[in-house]
């Protein structure tokens, strides 16, 4: 059974990386701003003095303008930085220029940047190729959040594409979800409203 759900997952994530590829230059910006500005707008991230974010890359969301604003803010920002294993910890910066490429060309945070415990977040923005209706969410595939997130007691965000949120996803014992999912249209995930 976990096996089917797998390959089944990853079939997901070839089709959620074709449809992301052919959108345009216009359409990501849009879709980005959007949902960023629902972020920036959410109650919860007001309520967080302590964030941990990723930086967005490659058809993911952009994110770089958003570190920036939460710096500015005066918000106590940190971003992941993968170990072996599939591990990840949170380092806190100060400023974009603490970021350098990790192994997977993704800017991280340099070896002199702070270590935070995970107890002291108070948010983390988490990264999917798309969510469902239940928070549940479809990564990459490396397992580095679920590992993390598990047994995390703090809130969690993810920002989903309105065109790619899904009913129900494909769900394994391990997977991590998020207790709030937003698209452009705002948050879906506690409903606002019934699905059709």
């Amino acid at each position: 059974m976990g096996t089917q759900v797998s390959e089944v997952k990853k079939i997901l994530r070839q089709q959620m990386r074709e449809a992301m590829a052919e959108m345009t230059e216009q359409e990501k910006a849009w879709s980005d701003q959007e949902l960023v500005s629902a972020f920036l707008a959410h109650p919860k991230l007001d309520e967080a003095n302590t964030v941990m974010l990723y930086y967005g890359v490659g058809q993911e969301i952009a994110t770089a303008d958003l570190i920036q604003t939460l710096l500015d803010q005066g918000k106590t920002v940190c971003l992941p930085k993968c170990l072996p294993e599939h591990q990840m910890e949170a380092r806190i910066i100060q400023s974009l220029d603490e970021l350098e490429p990790d192994a997977y060309g993704i800017p991280a945070p340099k070896d002199a940047c702070p270590v935070l415990e995970r107890e002291k977040i108070d948010l983390i923005l988490v990264p999917g190729l798309c969510f469902d209706s239940k928070g549940n969410r479809l990564g990459q595939g490396g397992g580095y959040y679920d590992r993390y997130l598990e047994d995390f007691d703090g809130n969690t965000i993810g920002l989903c594409r309105e065109d790619f949120f899904q009913i129900n996803l494909p769900r394994e014992p391990l997977d991590a979800f998020v207790r709030v999912v937003l698209t452009e249209e705002g948050q879906v995930w506690p409903m606002t409203q019934p699905l059709d």
